[in-house]
């Protein structure tokens, strides 16, 4: 099975960015679909974005649409997710998960596999 390791969390400014990692150990993470979810104080987990397998195809909520990008690293076997012109609304533990064949890559239910998390605080 495949290990997840999140880094790249921290606490920035508004309008600030950050870029979140997700290494991969134990399986090649490019047979996975890969998402991303946060969790906000007091608040259900919820979608931010997702790659799938082969073709790198991309999807984001809409409240990161414009602002953040996935993407794959096949010879570092990670995902990263950069996130640009953050908002406090932002603030929250970030998650990457994978599964080779999610039903339904926006819900977080879908995915066996998860890191445990980095913070994100972005200060206004």
């Amino acid at each position: 099975q495949v290990q997840l390791v999140e880094s790249g969390g921290g606490l920035v400014q508004a309008g600030d960015s950050l870029r979140l990692s997700c290494e991969a150990s134990g399986r090649e993470l490019n047979n996975y679909v890969v998402g991303w979810f946060r969790r906000a104080p007091g608040k259900e987990r919820e979608f931010v974005s997702a790659i799938t397998r082969s073709r790198g195809f991309t999807s984001y909520a809409d409240s990161v649409k414009g602002r953040f990008t996935i993407s794959r690293d096949n010879a570092k076997n990670t995902v990263s997710l950069q996130m640009n012109n953050l908002k406090s609304e932002d603030t929250a533990v970030y998650y990457c998960a994978a599964d080779t064949r999610p039903v339904g890559a926006t819900r977080d239910s879908s995915y066996a596999y998860w890191g445990q998390g980095t913070q994100v605080t972005v200060s206004s």
